[in-house]
């Protein structure tokens, strides 16, 4: 075992943060360890430039599939806007549909309205007249996790029973890891790349963005709606996976005619040694987040179910450090009780304050469903970041070692500043409760006048029991680093 620290020296340190220094050194000692074995996986691969890709000012990733001209992209936020459009696009389906998913329900329903119709009735009625293959994440091999092997089986059963649904599970995962992409490609003509499960297992994903109090888990979501060139792209990918599972050749797409005059990349996460059609992997969702990130001058705003990378929490923390501007800032919303790996986030967290000291300059945040004074629990589960309102990314891929090496995922990836702004500025008014109008200031303006005020009352109305009068909340016991010492170790058991 490599020896992380000198008990000698522990015992010469005072008494008081003696836990806390050896629980950050251990933490450290570990990060880096982990660091160590990405390198050098990725140099045995030959992608060690998709780990640290070279200087340079593009920010798009590089090799295959480049950027497409002529793309039209549609940010679909939470699932009261997404549903729908998948559903139309689906009834409308001519050719074939193509879904793949970590888990979908068979009672899903994509509307909620008189004329809704569960997934599964949809599908059916589908495969009477184009093919329908759905490809699936076969489950967790351990039943400890969810869902079981056993029961993504049923799931299967019952959309193929009865129709000409086909439905395929996908096993060739790396241990401890699954195939985490969701995309509905219709056609080949659109496709929809984001981070939407059409499933109700641990909440339902149809909420609007006003996020009213449900009586169930709220959930806040996105998704892509995606046209033009690009989408064979995200096509091909599916055949690739759907015949390396089952031996059944799709025909290959072609690239649809120009729909609109946006340029978009399509970059995924395909871990070596899974897919003979892809033996040496394929880490591009991290080349894409290093580039962008590494390149921020004013603003970064991230949304993500987890921030555990120790490689973007790195450059954020340098960031902050020395700032490039004196109106950089760094803002990032994530659930308030992620399903797992919360002691991990606060710890990378705590790097951050620890590398802002003071200055103001980065917030954490977290939103809660609210109905009037009544505020309830909301499950931040988008994947989306912006950086300078130049650079947007939407996909599936979280900000942790699973996303970035290890799960199967799909990211759509953007430098259009106009869609960048406008997704911001969305996003914003919708957590702060403003209108587009009152948040399209310069963003450090906002963000100290609206997002670090509002954030920090009501966490402190939180703490005095009183009611809350907003959906934004600071995250609670983010001031040092502590308990860093958990989140390498689950890096490491679970990520290795």
């Amino acid at each position: 075992m490599v020896s992380i620290f000198c008990w000698a020296t522990v015992a010469r340190l005072p008494r008081m943060g003696l836990l806390e220094r050896v629980d950050g050194w251990a933490g450290d000692g570990i990060e880096a360890a982990i660091g160590g074995h990405h390198r050098r996986r990725l140099r045995r691969v030959g992608r060690v430039g998709q780990l640290h890709p070279p200087p340079g000012p593009s920010l798009w990733a590089a090799g295959d599939p480049p950027p497409r001209l002529g793309c039209a992209l549609d940010v679909l936020v939470d699932g009261g806007e997404a549903l729908p459009r998948i559903a139309e696009a689906l009834s409308g389906a001519r050719a074939c549909v193509n879904i793949a998913g970590w888990h979908v329900a068979p009672d899903f329903g994509l509307t909620r309205d008189d004329q809704a119709c569960c997934l599964r009735d949809l599908l059916g009625e589908l495969a009477e007249r184009v093919e329908v293959r759905v490809l699936l994440w076969a489950g967790a091999p351990v039943p400890a996790f969810t869902p079981a092997r056993a029961a993504v089986r049923r799931v299967r059963d019952e959309l193929t029973r009865g129709t000409r649904v086909q439905c395929a599970l996908d096993s060739r995962e790396r241990p401890m890891h699954c195939h985490h992409e969701k995309l509905v490609i219709v056609d080949d003509e659109v496709a929809f790349v984001g981070g939407i499960d059409l499933t109700s297992l641990a909440g339902d994903r149809f909420d609007t963005s006003d996020h009213p109090m449900r009586g169930r888990l709220g959930w806040h979501d996105a998704s892509s709606r995606v046209r033009g060139p690009a989408v064979a792209d995200v096509a091909s990918h599916f055949a690739e996976r759907w015949h390396a599972v089952t031996g059944e050749p799709v025909e290959p797409p072609t690239p649809p005619a120009a729909a609109g005059d946006v340029e978009l990349q399509v970059v995924r996460t395909i871990p070596d040694h899974v897919y003979d059609f892809m033996p040496r992997g394929d880490f591009r969702i991290l080349e894409a987040y290093t580039r962008a990130l590494r390149s921020a001058r004013e603003l970064v705003y991230l949304e993500s179910q987890f921030l555990w990378s120790p490689q973007v929490v790195e450059i954020l923390a340098n960031k902050l450090r020395e700032p490039p501007s004196e109106d950089f800032r760094v803002v990032v919303l994530l659930p308030a009780k992620p399903n797992n790996g919360a002691d991990t986030t606060r710890g990378q967290l705590g790097v951050l304050v620890n590398a802002d000291n003071g200055a103001g300059r980065f917030l954490a945040t977290t939103i809660s469903a609210r109905s009037g004074r009544l505020t309830g629990p909301l499950y931040v589960h988008a994947k989306i970041g912006i950086v300078d309102d130049a650079w947007l990314t939407v996909g599936s891929a979280n900000l942790n070692e699973h996303s970035f090496f290890n799960d199967t995922e799909m990211n759509i990836v953007t430098c259009d500043p106009t869609i960048a702004r406008e997704t911001r500025l969305r996003l914003w008014a919708e957590h702060l409760e403003r209108t587009i109008e009152e948040v399209s200031g310069e963003p450090a303006e906002v963000v100290d006048r609206l997002w670090r005020p509002i954030a920090a009352e009501q966490l402190e109305r939180r703490k005095r029991g009183e009611p809350r009068t907003h959906r934004l909340l600071e995250l609670p016991g983010v001031s040092r680093r502590s308990k860093a010492l958990l989140g390498p170790i689950h890096g490491l058991l679970d990520d290795g």
